[in-house]
């Protein structure tokens, strides 16, 4: 499990094929010190299991899926990377409660400074079947930050940056059009789930709860 806060920033070292899968090793010199093979991290949002660790970084494995479901598949050497290590109990909730599990990705539309003190702007586009389940003031991950939904208006989400998130994430790097990692509130989605199976479920006849013993 994570929260969304962000504890470190990575690059990328290399990202090398594997079969229909990769393999991506990431500089992150700090946070590696806390790492051990076998741990769960969250890159740009997706959760991965560290597979092996160095000094100054670590290595995961990508699935076909991951690369296919994630942004991951387009880091280039040097790409920075939002880095969040899996929570721990006893831990503060400072964020939201995520899985790492990415949904999708939405595309960045714009990223405008408000002023100094007040921070930035966030404007992104998202996949129309995920609008569903984000609602004003609501939280969304994206690329594994816990943000609150500021406004909406179709498929376009903005979220009001403060200085801090803009200048300790990987945020003032990226470009207009970027692909970003989003993820839904859990708990939406498996309510909508159990709540579509209840109303197509059959009903048992009345004579039939009778028999036995309604």
């Amino acid at each position: 499990m994570f929260t969304g806060i962000v504890q470190a920033l990575g690059t990328v070292a290399t990202l090398k094929k594997q079969g229909a899968g990769a393999r991506l090793e990431l500089r992150a010199a700090a946070l590696a010190k806390r790492l051990k093979r076998g741990d769960s991290v969250a890159v740009n949002g997706c959760c991965l299991t560290v597979a092996a660790r160095g000094a100054s970084g670590f290595s995961a494995d990508l699935t076909a899926e991951t690369l296919d479901r994630t942004s991951l598949g387009s880091l280039t050497r040097g790409s920075h990377v939002n880095l969040e290590p899996s929570l721990r109990a006893g831990d503060p909730l400072g964020g939201h409660m995520l899985q790492g599990h990415v949904e999708a990705t939405a595309r960045l539309l714009g990223l405008t400074p408000v002023d100094a003190e007040s921070g930035w702007w966030l404007r992104i586009k998202v996949p129309d079947g995920l609008l569903r389940y984000i609602v004003p003031k609501g939280s969304l991950a994206v690329d594994g930050i816990s943000l609150t939904v500021a406004e909406m208006s179709g498929s376009m989400v903005g979220f009001a940056l403060i200085p801090y998130t803009y200048q300790h994430t990987h945020l003032r790097y990226l470009k207009l059009g970027a692909a970003m990692n989003v993820e839904t509130d859990p708990i939406a989605r498996h309510l909508e789930q159990l709540l579509t199976a209840h109303r197509t479920a059959p009903r048992l006849e009345m004579t039939e709860l009778r028999r036995q013993g309604f």
